[in-house]
């Protein structure tokens, strides 16, 4: 389960989003409520804040975390902490940043930790926006969801033996619905562990505090498959009637009311800022030995695959993003994923490796 320690010492920024010297930065974000905003930035702190240094509402009414033009003019906008108070989030009050225009975004030693404890130096980065307006998605946030590279509402098996890197649960299911990782329970019986398995596994009739843990993390990966399915506006719609094998794919949000088809490889261009969010009405297919390439320094994490059908990876095929499907997902033999399982019904495994993005 997520480390809820608070740490020690002078916090700092561990990472930002857009980051520091990013280009071609969308002018605008889509969010989850499909509220158009100039681009939202963002700060992950090393450790939990303190949000009454950082929040800021009305506009302006607090001005530890700012946003200039290359002009020195402030940014009118408004600061957010995320529930668990690592990610501070600076929304623009316009409905969009200029285009071809730098942006410096700084975060003062105002900025304190839970437990009083100032940044010990200001942190500033600077981005720059693409020369032409064009709205981006916000990621979708997938909560605790997010702590798993499998998880599952009906059973977790694999055909011996899988490489899986990082937690993998289900609920509300017990333990054995997770078969073929001959996992051990840990002395604490919270989880268990595998051979198989790089990090821990959890279920639904583990000892206390996991069954509501895992409550909250299932309530989670639905919430965001609910996010991804409900975003508007796509960019593409219906995009090769379903086969989407042997294009190039830019940053963006497409939608198909049929079957989404991977026949041959799929390379996804863009940046480590940039987000895919693919809406599919009908099943994922991808073919054997294919593979999705992610290039230009496009990032697993920022690639979200909603599915109201199945998904399927075929034999020694290669996946890559977060996989939300509202019901089976089915790796072939052989076949690896560099993502996210998140399946509402169960995820069957034979012989795979599976890995959880960077972040």
């Amino acid at each position: 389960m997520a480390n809820t320690t608070v740490v020690t010492g002078a916090p700092t920024v561990d990472s930002s989003n857009p980051s520091t010297n990013a280009t071609n930065v969308p002018t605008s974000t889509n969010s989850s409520s499909n509220v158009v905003s100039g681009t939202v930035v963002r700060a992950t702190f090393s450790q939990p804040m303190n949000p009454a240094t950082i929040n800021s509402a009305p506009a302006g009414s607090l001005l530890t975390f700012t946003l200039k033009e290359t002009t020195g003019n402030n940014v009118p906008g408004t600061v957010a902490m995320n529930v668990t108070n690592t990610v501070a989030t600076f929304t623009p009050t316009a409905t969009a940043l200029t285009p071809n225009t730098n942006y410096t975004a700084t975060i003062t030693t105002a900025a304190k930790n839970a437990g009083g404890t100032a940044m010990v130096n200001p942190v500033t980065w600077s981005f720059m926006t693409k020369d032409v307006p064009f709205t981006g998605q916000d990621p979708v946030s997938l909560g605790s969801a997010g702590n798993f590279v499998i998880l599952s509402k009906t059973g977790i098996s694999t055909v011996p033996n899988s490489v899986v890197t990082g937690d993998i649960g289900v609920s509300p299911i017990a333990h054995t619905a997770i078969t073929g990782f001959s996992e051990t329970a840990d002395s604490s019986d919270t989880f268990s562990t595998s051979a198989q398995v790089v990090g821990k596994i959890y279920a639904a009739d583990y000892t206390a505090p996991t069954p509501t843990y895992m409550t909250t993390t299932v309530s989670d990966m639905e919430i965001a498959y609910t996010d991804a399915a409900g975003r508007a506006l796509p960019d593409h719609t219906e995009l090769g009637s379903g086969q989407i094998g042997g294009l190039t794919l830019a940053p963006g949000l497409y939608k198909w009311g049929t079957d989404v088809l991977i026949s041959t490889d799929v390379t996804l261009s863009g940046g480590p800022n940039d987000i895919w969010i693919f809406q599919i009405s009908g099943n994922i297919k991808q073919a054997a030995a294919t593979k999705v390439t992610l290039a230009g320094g496009a990032l697993s994490k920022n690639v979200f695959w909603q599915t109201t059908g199945a998904a399927t990876v075929g034999t020694t095929a290669h996946f890559e993003g977060v996989l939300l499907s509202k019901t089976l997902i089915a790796m072939k033999t052989g076949a690896s994923a560099n993502g996210r399982l998140l399946a509402q019904t169960a995820v069957t495994l034979d012989q795979n490796t599976v890995t959880q993005p960077a972040q």
